[in-house]
């Protein structure tokens, strides 16, 4: 994939995300009705496996687990193989996507479900959760572009989503906004960094795809 097929997957992405919250916040102040469907639906249906699929995803995907554990256990990974370039390109998706996420966070100040079943910070949209997922998937795809890496990344991505419903502590379109957020600023930064990281000592720059 050339730099810019992936600069403008990233940038519409992003502008996709941010379009998405103006409309959600804005045009629908109470939340569009496929939202409220959802929430309401899950609610009815939701069973103890679910709560605690969620209540697992939730402790994984945030907190110092989600900032601080896993991109250091991934960047420390990186390190020790020896792809030091990798590790850098991996530490400023993951500071560059969670900056994103509280910019958007801050900008619409979306309020969550009432009925959320755990605590959470401020802003429903976008999901940091889902933005997080999508932020691990994309980087590990970008670095290691095979089709399994692309399978279990999406899985990994849509299960994060969900779990985040089934807690109603985010709207679908929050996890919706979360996974487009991180999947663009990934890709931004893989159009301007993935020359250099894929760039062989003492040789020109390897090509893109």
């Amino acid at each position: 994939m050339s730099r810019r097929t992936l600069l403008w997957w990233g940038v519409s992405l992003l502008v996709l995300a941010t379009a998405l919250g103006a409309v959600v916040v804005f045009v629908y102040p109470q939340s569009p009705g496929f939202d409220r469907w959802w929430n309401e639906m899950i609610a009815a249906a939701r069973a103890d496996w679910m709560l605690d699929f969620a209540l697992a995803l939730n402790w994984i995907g945030g907190g110092w687990v989600a900032i601080l554990g896993v991109p250091l256990l991934a960047i420390l990974a990186l390190v020790l193989a020896r792809r030091w370039r990798r590790a850098v390109f991996a530490a400023v998706s993951f500071l560059a996507s969670a900056g994103a996420v509280q910019l958007l966070k801050t900008l619409f100040g979306r309020a969550r479900p009432d009925d959320m079943l755990v605590v959470s910070d401020y802003g429903s949209f976008p999901s940091g959760h889902t933005a997080n997922a999508a932020t691990i998937a994309l980087v590990l795809w970008v670095l290691f572009p095979r089709v399994w890496v692309a399978i279990v990344g999406a899985l990994w991505v849509l299960a994060m989503a969900l779990s985040r419903t089934f807690l109603s502590v985010h709207w679908a379109t929050d996890t919706l906004g979360g996974a487009l957020v991180g999947a663009g600023v990934v890709l931004v930064l893989a159009a301007w960094l993935l020359p250099w990281v894929q760039r062989k000592k003492h040789a020109l720059d390897a090509p893109i795809g």
